[in-house]
């Protein structure tokens, strides 16, 4: 008996480790591919949209030929409008635009700048009605900006256009995590990672197929330096998806406090080993210190959320035939 306990510990702890390896691994393979003269692809609404059409193709051949993967029944056109179409929006929005970020700031800032997260989520929770104003979130909220805003004086090398894209994918992504939060509140239903991807991802091909062609194939046409690697770019593909299956696996084997410690573990990865890969990377004190602090502060708000979302299911448990039909069983996480 205690082999296996030992045994299922070990597995857990590997899947955390997996998936902190995929979520760092993806980031810094995201940077190479924009920015290495060795692949030459600086196309980051290019290369989200053939993260999308990976997706979209995979899932549906594992869901629909090899049966490998499950995809409940449910959705109705009605919910596929009003929520499905703008989280796949907001998420193509979020990707766009955090990739194109790292063409102009390092790594490690341009995660420090993602602490400041669950400020844009609360204060557009609070306009969409769904979080209440306290005195404790507005301090936790306060300690968070207070902390980005000292990283950033620490940044030895600010580039406004990358903070201007960082912060947009930012606001994007506190926009789809809100649609989220809707979908599941008001229509009642709950799609795990794997639904999701299903779902979202050839709308937000769509979304990302449009101004692509507007905005970076006359410029992908215009300079002929550039090569496309089919090998390396469907290996960053597949690194994306893996990276969202992990966060299914490890949720499903854990909970949705392991994958909150486990992101801000892999936020300070992130933010230590960019500074030895890449060259564009200078880490300061005031940098360290003042992301520590909003690293706190996301510590506290994520305690307070877990603990409101605990009591919520406790709830939810005792009257689900009132106030939910699921369409499948599992949770959703933060990407």
């Amino acid at each position: 008996m205690a082999d296996r306990i030992k045994k299922e510990e070990l597995k857990t702890y590997a899947y955390i480790l997996l998936y902190i390896a995929l979520s760092a691994g993806q980031i810094f393979f995201n940077k190479w591919v924009l920015s290495s003269k060795e692949i030459n692809f600086p196309y980051p609404l290019g290369l989200t949209l053939l993260h999308m059409i990976f997706s979209s193709v995979l899932c549906f051949v594992l869901t629909k030929f090899s049966k490998i993967l499950k995809v409940e029944e449910g959705m109705t056109t009605d919910i596929y409008v009003r929520s499905v179409i703008p989280i796949g929006a907001t998420f193509a929005v979020t990707l766009w635009l955090g990739n194109s970020a790292y063409l102009y700031i390092s790594v490690s800032f341009a995660q420090m700048l993602k602490a400041v997260m669950p400020v844009a989520v609360f204060i557009l929770g609070v306009a969409a009605g769904l979080e209440v104003m306290s005195y404790r979130m507005l301090l936790v909220m306060s300690v968070i900006s207070f902390g980005v805003l000292v990283a950033s004086y620490g940044e030895i090398d600010i580039n406004w256009i990358g903070v201007i894209y960082q912060m947009g994918g930012v606001v994007a992504e506190a926009l789809r995590l809100i649609f989220m939060e809707i979908l599941v509140k008001r229509k009642g239903r709950k799609l795990n990672p794997i639904s999701i991807m299903y779902y979202v991802s050839p709308c937000s091909a769509l979304c990302l197929f449009i101004p692509w062609l507007f905005l970076e194939k006359p410029k992908m046409d215009a300079q002929k330096s550039w090569s496309f690697q089919p090998f390396m770019l469907t290996l960053n593909s597949l690194c994306t998806f893996a990276l969202n299956v992990s966060v299914f696996v490890v949720i499903s084997h854990t909970s949705a406090l392991t994958i909150r410690v486990a992101g801000v573990v892999k936020d300070w990865v992130v933010v230590l080993l960019s500074a030895l890969l890449f060259a564009d990377t200078k880490l300061t004190l005031i940098n360290i210190c003042g992301y520590a602090i909003a690293i706190a502060g996301v510590a506290s708000y994520n305690n307070f959320k877990l603990k409101k979302e605990a009591t919520r299911s406790s709830y939810d448990g005792n009257h689900r035939d009132e106030e939910y039909i699921p369409v499948v069983s599992g949770s959703t996480s933060d990407k």
